[in-house]
């Protein structure tokens, strides 16, 4: 297995690390397909909003998972036996894109213990003009600030209802996550970050797997994991998906589809 100890050095430092071409551009090029699939599956909901359970079924979702960089790099930051907590697109559509608040994703997740990490996988290119993600670097070591702290944040013009207040960060020292397609940045659950809207001509598109140990459990009833690699933990109780069927009268077709027939 190929070790990433700078990176993993910065990321304990940090709170977040960068790792160029994780995916392959065909991978990229799905992605981009995936997100037009879905708009035409859920015409109402916003691709800043394709959750979790409209994924976690997807075969194309458990393709990616399967990919050798995706596993080899979430192994070297959590060990050998991994699972998929969460799965979500953040995409912004040219000149409409949502902004995100400021927060802390383990705020929301109820995982024991905290024992998880972000990727998020650049299916385009993400940079200030078009919303990336925006980090404050060293807020991972702050403890995570509960719901009840937060500011209502109007979800018209918010993908998240609330965001931690201004005068409980720094926002100066933020940092601009600018990833080019393929590449992928991990972060920690306490860091704060956020980003802005999308105000430019091109899309800005991220995919974010939430990768735990099989020691964590995830204190949601009938939450559903995917099962990457590695062995599952008997005592932790984890309820987790069987490999899904594709079927192309509900699935998005793509290079290696035929492996969940």
């Amino acid at each position: 297995m190929i070790k990433y100890p700078e990176l993993k050095t910065e990321y304990l430092k940090k709170g977040y690390s960068i790792h160029r071409n994780v995916i392959s551009n065909s991978i990229v090029e799905d992605i981009q397909k995936h997100i037009k699939f879905l708009l035409e599956c859920f015409p109402k909901t916003r691709p800043e909003s394709f959750h979790h359970d409209m994924l976690v079924n997807d075969p194309f979702i458990h393709h990616i998972l399967d990919q050798k960089k995706i596993k080899e790099i979430s192994k070297f930051y959590l060990g050998p036996n991994i699972s998929l907590f969460g799965a979500h697109y953040i995409a912004k559509r040219p000149f409409d894109g949502k902004p995100v608040g400021w927060h802390q994703d383990g705020s929301y997740w109820p995982l024991k213990p905290m024992n998880v990490i972000s990727l998020w996988i650049a299916g385009s290119h993400s940079n200030k003009k078009n919303g990336c993600m925006r980090v404050i670097p060293g807020s991972q070591n702050k403890k995570l600030i509960p719901p009840s702290k937060m500011e209502k944040l109007d979800q018209e013009e918010y993908v998240l209802d609330l965001g931690i207040k201004k005068s409980d960060i720094k926002s100066n020292t933020a940092q601009n996550i600018e990833l080019s397609p393929g590449d992928m940045s991990i972060h920690n659950p306490n860091i704060i970050h956020g980003s802005n809207p999308n105000l430019s001509s091109h899309w800005r598109i991220g995919l974010t797997l939430r990768i735990i140990p099989s020691t964590t459990f995830v204190d949601r009833e009938k939450w559903k994991c995917i099962h990457i690699a590695g062995k599952k933990d008997r005592a932790i109780k984890n309820n987790y998906v069987e490999k899904p069927i594709f079927n192309k009268e509900k699935h998005m077709e793509f290079d290696g589809c035929e492996k969940y027939s």
